[in-house]
């Protein structure tokens, strides 16, 4: 399942790659009380299931206020009786820079229980968790679901096919950096309707899940919201689609 966060981290685009810092744009591309609700689908049977959370906070840092964001994930079906997921997730970031202050899971999946929190302090590049205090590399480091907020939010003016950018995140133990490559723009049949969206195809580690040949692609759409519609990828058995379901409280129509 923390694959499943990692996929709706990446959904973002433009010609950042050298760059210390990814421009953002005026306003942010979501507003408070947008509800997104995915399908992670093996083949054609339904896995799993999330929801994404956009809410007003009273929390304060730095005497700066936030957005709590909110991510619920778990299995479903078939799944759901031999492995049983519910993983939360919450994240505060900055209203303005759409940078986290404070993040924090709480994983239960099977037998396994862990329950994580990390502070970011962006000024001094530094993360404190659980695990130690971490050095970044930039003023702007992520955890999964602060990623995927910000990168909605990226400016994408100057947007060309083949252009990358590389977006760091804190994961478990460690400060990873994730190259995302723009492919192009395609229009995708969805649940939201035929949707015109860009296409953009994040770099995968070949191992136990992933096959040397697998490429991840993700779709999002080409509107003011910069709503992930789809994901898909090949793993070693079979291959992986996420789905949207539904959106509510978008800040811009869809489409549009």
């Amino acid at each position: 399942m923390r694959r499943l966060a990692l996929i709706l981290a990446i959904v973002a685009c433009g010609k950042f790659a050298l760059a210390q810092e990814l421009p953002i744009k005026k306003e942010a591309a979501f507003k408070e009380g947008e509800v997104l609700t995915y399908k992670l689908k093996y083949g054609f049977i339904t896995a799993a299931e999330a929801t994404i959370k956009v809410e007003d906070s009273d929390m304060k840092f730095d005497g700066k206020p936030t957005y709590k964001l909110v991510v619920d994930a778990r299995t479903s079906g078939t799944f759901d009786i031999f492995y049983k997921i519910r993983d939360h997730y919450d994240s505060y970031i900055d209203k303005t820079e759409l940078t986290p202050y404070f993040y924090q899971e709480n994983i239960r999946e099977a037998n396994y229980r862990r329950q994580d929190k990390a502070r970011f302090y962006q000024d001094t590049k530094k993360v404190v968790a659980n695990r130690g205090t971490f050095n970044t590399p930039t003023t702007q480091t992520f955890d999964l679901v602060s990623a995927y907020y910000f990168a909605r939010s990226l400016d994408i003016s100057k947007l060309k096919i083949n252009d990358t950018f590389k977006l760091n995140y804190f994961l478990g133990d460690e400060i990873s950096s994730l190259e995302i490559q723009y492919v192009g723009k395609e229009t995708i049949k969805s649940k939201l309707g035929n949707i015109s969206c860009l296409k953009f195809s994040p770099s995968i580690k070949p191992g136990r899940i992933f096959r040397k040949d697998s490429k991840l692609y993700l779709w999002i759409t080409d509107d003011g919201n910069r709503v992930p519609v789809k994901a898909q990828v090949e793993i070693l058995v079979g291959s992986v689609t996420l789905e949207i379901k539904s959106a509510e409280g978008l800040k811009y129509p869809i489409g549009k």
